[in-house]
């Protein structure tokens, strides 16, 4: 019996996604709430967000599913449909980003975790990036002080696990954006460095 066994794992596009928005919407608000994003979201916003996923062209997002319940979610595009802040550190550098598929966010919730979905995310999310001709994945990731004293004691660090898929910190390679902490009123820039990987 597979870890992931009762778990479906599907790549969503188009219209497929509409109907998922907003309980997908809901899973990003709750797992973002934890650490290390600390993101105080808000249904509308996201959304929204999520509705560009579903009208951009090469656009996916892989969903997993127990039954008929999302329980996580992990998201792809073209990189070249991606915003600025997002492709600016590549285009400053003179890179291709016509060739790179850009993975946005995974969420899953904590009772799901460790049953090889977060493989199966990188899995179907690299598949569909070697079907739109993508020659370079990417994603980018918050960075925290380890003593920042609202990191939980038992907090997980990823970077193993992306490591073991293949991918590689850029340290030179960072974008910022802003978002309102649950435990702050106002918007606070974020660091992010990107982890890229040749397919």
């Amino acid at each position: 019996m597979s870890k992931n066994d009762g778990i479906q794992i599907k790549t969503l596009t188009g219209p497929a996604l509409q109907p998922l928005l907003p309980a997908l919407a809901r899973l990003r608000i709750q797992v973002f709430r934890d650490w290390p994003y600390l993101y105080d979201g808000d249904d509308a916003y996201e959304t929204a967000y999520l509705r560009r996923y579903a009208q951009s062209p090469g656009a996916a997002i892989v969903v997993a599913f127990d039954g008929s319940e999302p329980v996580g979610a992990s998201t792809c595009l073209p990189m070249a449909h991606e915003t600025d802040d997002i492709t600016r550190p590549f285009r400053d550098r003179g890179m291709d980003i016509s060739s790179i598929c850009y993975f946005g966010e995974s969420v899953l919730l904590p009772a799901w975790r460790g049953r090889g979905i977060g493989v199966a995310f990188f899995a179907a999310r690299e598949a569909h990036a070697r079907q739109l001709g993508a020659k370079t994945t990417a994603f980018c990731a918050v960075q925290r002080d380890a003593a920042d004293p609202r990191r939980p004691a038992d907090a997980q660090d990823l970077q193993q696990f992306w490591t073991n898929r293949g991918y590689r910190c850029h340290f030179d390679i960072y974008c910022v954006m802003n978002w309102r902490e649950y435990t702050n009123t106002a918007e606070i820039a974020h660091k992010l460095l990107f982890w890229i990987k040749n397919l």
